[in-house]
């Protein structure tokens, strides 16, 4: 089950990031790394933060254990759902309206002429998260049927989207582009609405949300308990899903303080650094998490363990190999996929030099996604969103830290050495020695065996590429 669930997403991620590094080839050869790109990413980086805040993080880790014990799953998911969408409605329509305002407190650093440019783009991205929301909700519903295919491969589809868009317009100017770009997300996005729209009508899903409307006036005690625990565990989850958006969000921020083209390097090291952390831990993460709900309310703590220490073994591995591989070769990487057109070596040694910092918080990212699956599933998101604060305030610290003396490079790192910090006090709220029990396993023997067959490997590998090259 769980390596069937993991391949599955596993290989629909890799589809989607495939695609994905499609686009950003084509977006770094037409547009490079300069104001106008900065200006996008800015713009799409918006909605990316409330959708993964609100939607994919929040959401899913509050909503498939409240649905798995409610009583009334039909008036439950309608009512959940009808909420949601109306406040991000709203929420839309606000930064429309004032687009200008938000566009400067996510790069306060623009100066006013570039804001005013920016801001219409953030106007039409935002409108990707209500998309967005639609998605995710039928995503959770697809998954506690075990269902993970559409999700994980139907991400391709804004990804195609944008492609499209880049290959029609390249020859018109440069902010012309741009907003074909921004088009072509709601487009992406309509794409993934309609696929899991299929997917859940086939599953006979729907019907929750058609006897929910027709019970819409009914008011069962225990429902309202249900809802009212529910939105504590969502507001909780909010908090402990929004450190590494945050992160992000300050990142963009401060990079817009730097030399222009600092957001496009921290954009595209983070796209590397997202494809291990997407293809092993988030993939790994979202093929347990319902099966680890349903043991955790059934007080199976054997197989809840059992499912844990099979998953940290491919995690740890998985994510061991890829981060000594992606530091090794951190400057091949970047340079055979974007170093052309517009993108110059200076642009790909300095996004190599992110990439590398980045690349140190792979394996503490990952491995606290994976365990804090145990706090969401057993309802502690409080003490899941007070672990995100520490890590959070401990970002901050280390930017004061590195910013002055590496620069861009010292945000990425400030992210990675904050990675340690939310590993820590995860696993510590997880049981440390249960964390032992995991580790201290034969497998630890067989994982340091691969590590010396594999470095040098590595090293000549590389030293091949130069010859190469």
């Amino acid at each position: 089950m769980i390596i069937r669930s993991f391949f599955t997403n596993s290989v629909g991620i890799l589809t989607s990031r495939i695609f994905g590094f499609v686009r950003d080839l084509l977006s770094a050869s037409v547009l490079g790394a300069n104001i106008y790109s900065d200006i996008f990413f800015v713009a799409f980086k918006f909605p990316n933060l409330f959708r993964r805040i609100f939607a994919e993080g929040a959401l899913t880790q509050s909503f498939i254990p409240s649905f798995t014990s409610s009583c009334n799953k039909s008036l439950f998911t309608y009512k959940t759902f009808v909420k949601f969408f109306l406040f991000i409605i709203v929420l839309s329509i606000i930064v429309t309206l004032f687009s200008r305002f938000f566009t400067s407190l996510l790069a306060f650093g623009f100066d006013s002429a570039t804001i005013d440019i920016a801001a219409p783009l953030v106007a039409i991205n935002f409108y990707y998260l209500p998309l967005i929301f639609c998605v995710t909700f039928l995503a959770s519903l697809l998954q506690y049927k075990n269902h993970f295919a559409t999700t994980a491969f139907s991400t391709a589809l804004l990804n195609i989207a944008l492609i499209g868009a880049l290959i029609l317009s390249k020859n018109y100017e440069k902010m012309t582009i741009v907003y074909a770009m921004s088009y072509a997300v709601l487009v992406g996005g309509m794409l993934q609405l309609v696929t899991h729209f299929i997917a859940a009508r086939s599953r006979g899903l729907l019907k929750l949300f058609a006897y929910g409307f027709t019970c819409r006036h009914k008011k069962p005690p225990r429902l309202q308990i249900e809802e009212k625990h529910f939105l504590r565990s969502f507001s909780q989850a909010i908090i402990g899903n929004s450190t590494p958006q945050i992160s992000a969000f300050l990142d963009t921020a401060i990079a817009s303080f730097l030399s222009a083209g600092s957001i496009s390097y921290l954009y595209y090291a983070n796209r590397i650094f997202q494809l291990p952390l997407a293809l092993f831990a988030i993939a790994l993460s979202v093929g347990i998490f319902p099966k680890i709900a349903r043991y955790v309310k059934n007080g199976d703590e054997i197989q809840s363990t059992k499912m844990f220490k099979d998953g940290f073994w491919i995690l740890f591995s998985l994510l061991s190999l890829a981060s000594i591989g992606g530091i090794i070769l951190s400057e091949e990487i970047v340079y055979l996929l974007f170093q052309r057109g517009a993108f110059d070596a200076l642009d790909a040694q300095n996004t190599a030099g992110v990439l590398r910092m980045y690349l140190i918080g792979l394996l503490p990212f990952g491995l606290a996604k994976l365990f804090s699956l145990w706090l969401y599933a057993s309802h502690k998101q409080k003490q899941a969103a007070k672990i995100s604060l520490y890590a959070l305030g401990s970002n901050i610290i280390f930017y004061a830290l590195f910013i002055q003396s590496l620069g861009v490079m010292g945000l990425a790192l400030a992210s990675s050495a904050a990675g340690f910090v939310l590993l820590g006090f995860t696993l510590h709220s997880f049981g440390i020695k249960k964390f032992l029990d995991i580790m201290l396993d034969q497998k630890l023997g067989y994982f340091m065996l691969a590590f010396v067959i594999y470095i040098p490997l590595l090293l000549w590998f590389k030293g091949f590429i130069h010859g190469y090259l």
